[in-house]
């Protein structure tokens, strides 16, 4: 027992914690092309001490085609903004610092038993951070290139039936991995995890409101300049979610 309290605290020393509240506003809509293609638009407002300081800003557009009933391919592009917060933040020049990705993914749906829908998404990313230099604002001096893969594992449990009509509760949830690989990832291939779970509403089958719990961990690429030891962030909070539809085109009877 002594042995083992030892490890732990040792294991605890050899990294650098930093903890922060969070509060991530999410809008989400995928809107009907047609009868096979999408167009998916979103936005997450993310904020520090749950609303008072910037986090981060994120804007994503992209494309799905449904492949097949419960298989769905997809790709599209992001932009991310990252503010300094935190402790130990990663826009270590005092300024924000923009990033551009490239995605693909595929989503494979089932069912487990009656009622609880589940969703498997496997999207790769490309991503350019903006390197900035001291002292010279936002003004990018080069651009560090990234691959990252995520696996996410979703759910939903109706609470008034076997299945969600309009109108109605439900309950839902995730997990999330990130993995960055290639020859520009040194020893810290972990990139982040996030797990949320919460309750939602659905008032018609395409708007639908979400508040959940969300815990997120992260490391950072860069160690910590004084010690060298890596930097983890452990952050909770709530992420609410508005997810509106809205379709483009009719669906044809």
């Amino acid at each position: 027992m002594v042995w083992g309290s030892v490890r732990a605290a040792a294991g605890q020393a050899a990294r650098v914690r930093d903890t922060n509240q969070i509060g991530w506003y999410v809008y989400e809509g995928d809107h009907r092309l047609g009868r096979r293609w999408t167009l998916h638009t979103e936005y997450q407002w993310r904020r520090v001490y749950f609303i008072r300081e910037a986090q981060q800003s994120l804007a994503r557009l992209g494309g799905a085609f449904q492949l097949a009933p419960r298989v769905r391919v997809g790709g599209g592009y992001t932009s991310l903004i990252t503010h300094p917060y935190g402790d130990y933040p990663t826009a270590d020049t005092g300024v924000p610092f923009p990033e551009h990705r490239l995605y693909q993914d595929v989503q494979l749906s089932d069912t487990l038993g009656r009622c609880l829908t589940l969703e498997h998404r496997v999207r790769l990313e490309q991503r350019w951070q903006g390197q900035l230099a001291e002292g010279q604002g936002r003004a990018v001096r080069a651009w560090a290139y990234q691959n990252r893969i995520r696996y996410q594992l979703s759910a939903t449990l109706p609470l008034q039936g076997q299945r969600l009509d309009n109108r109605e509760w439900y309950l839902t949830g995730f997990d999330e991995v990130f993995l960055s690989f290639g020859r520009r990832v040194g020893s810290n291939v972990f990139n982040q995890n996030r797990v949320a779970g919460g309750v939602g509403y659905q008032f018609t089958n395409d708007f639908q409101v979400s508040v959940l719990y969300l815990n997120q961990i992260t490391q950072h690429a860069d160690p910590e300049p004084l010690t060298g030891l890596p930097v983890f962030e452990f952050n909770h909070g709530f992420r609410l979610n508005v997810n509106y539809n809205l379709p483009l085109v009719k669906k044809r009877r």
